[in-house]
């Protein structure tokens, strides 16, 4: 097969969020496409709380699978962010459509589902260590010695990507933020439903982010700054009844039910996700029959709320390129399509990082600067663009990205 050729097969490398979306966006262009993922079984009940942004649901809305987020998410219609003292800094909405809180667990699980039903294969115990290029075909190598052959290849294998350095040996590894991830749910809150408002503050000494739904279960999250990344592995070794306990005098003195949140959070439940971190900028996203999609070409942090919902336009974009053009040129018109919108919205998330990891004296200035610049920037406007973006799958990509 040439260049000049459309593909019609497809290896996807990575069996997380990312993978079974491009599967499935694959399939509704017309493609044979299977799942290689590395870890031996399902990562059923795995991974703490996230957002899917209307867009996000609106890409999968394209390929028929908007409503497996809604069946498992909780509708997230505004954002009210404080400061440390309880005074609110900024509240906005995501426009017509609201976001949704989701577990990841469920959000997997459910993807898995309508993957299969949808005749996607998925092979685990599949870790890549290679791939080599013919004239017509791309074979991927695997660790336990198998093989597998299609046109093209898909790495949706996450923000440490084998297949990224597979396309470019040179390629820049993740950017650490500053910060540590921390999170649970709450059975009983004991706290009034936050009537579908996720509430964030700049704390003194931490960033804290938590909703009470209507059963008055809930959920929060931490944004612990430190000068050196801890891996999740590394957090677990403190045990999760010392974390809870060194986060509740952590939030002291914040205007915040952080403490009842935390006193009310069964140790098991703790989520220690690790270092939050990002791909500022990943140079090239193809190479041959290679290409990539999600985090691992273009991984927003935790903070933009954007990461999933990124990866589920990105697969639907990628297979309408594939559908209507060779796969060159449909590489070459999918990363114009979203390059910039990516990086965009990760330079933006880096900028709120940095006031989340702000230092002593930075925080004092942050607290006093914020307000008025809250004011002035308007962030619900500001972000309008990011909530609204939408994908025609009926419109046709001809030639270069339009």
């Amino acid at each position: 097969m040439t260049a000049t050729l459309r593909a019609r097969s497809a290896l996807v490398v990575g069996g997380g969020i990312a993978g079974p979306i491009a599967a499935m966006a694959l399939r509704r262009a017309g493609f044979d496409a299977e799942v290689y993922e590395a870890y031996d079984s399902r990562s059923d009940g795995v991974g703490a709380a996230m957002s899917i942004a209307p867009n996000g649901i609106a890409a999968l809305d394209a390929i028929g699978a908007g409503d497996i987020v809604r069946s498992v998410g909780t509708p997230v219609h505004a954002i009210v962010v404080h400061s440390w003292n309880g005074r609110k800094l900024a509240e906005f909405g995501t426009g017509a459509h609201p976001s949704q809180f989701v577990w990841r667990a469920e959000l997997y699980a459910s993807l898995y589902d309508e993957a299969a039903r949808r005749g996607v294969r998925v092979h685990h115990g599949k870790r890549l260590v290679g791939a080599e290029e013919s004239g017509d075909a791309v074979t991927a190598h695997f660790a336990d010695g198998s093989t597998a052959t299609a046109d093209i290849l898909v790495g949706a294998d996450g923000i440490r990507s084998t297949v990224r350095t597979l396309i470019d040996p040179a390629a820049p590894g993740p950017t650490y933020a500053g910060l540590i991830g921390i999170g649970a749910g709450v059975r009983d809150s004991k706290l009034a439903s936050s009537g579908g408002k996720m509430h964030m503050t700049y704390g003194r000494r931490v960033f804290f982010g938590y909703q009470v739904f209507d059963d008055a279960s809930g959920a929060w999250f931490v944004n612990l700054p430190s000068a050196e990344p801890v891996s999740a592995a590394r957090a677990a070794e403190r045990g999760a009844d010392q974390w809870l306990s060194e986060l509740s005098a952590l939030v002291a003195g914040d205007r915040t039910p952080a403490r009842e949140l935390l006193a009310r959070t069964d140790p098991a439940d703790l989520a220690l996700t690790g270092p939050v971190e990002a791909m500022l900028r990943v140079p090239h996203w193809s190479r041959g029959r290679m290409v990539l999609i999600g985090d691992a070409a273009h991984a927003a942090s935790p903070s933009s709320g954007q990461g999933a919902s990124l990866a589920a336009e990105s697969a639907v974009q990628l297979a309408r390129c594939l559908r209507d053009l060779p796969y060159g040129q449909a590489f070459a018109a999918y990363e114009e399509l979203r390059r910039p919108r990516v990086e965009r919205i990760i330079a933006e998330t880096a900028r709120i990082n940095n006031d989340k990891a702000a230092g002593p004296v930075g925080r004092v200035v942050r607290d006093l600067v914020m307000p008025p610049m809250m004011k002035l920037l308007k962030p619900e406007k500001r972000a309008a663009w990011q909530y609204t973006h939408r994908i025609d799958w009926d419109e046709r990509v001809v030639g270069s990205a339009r």
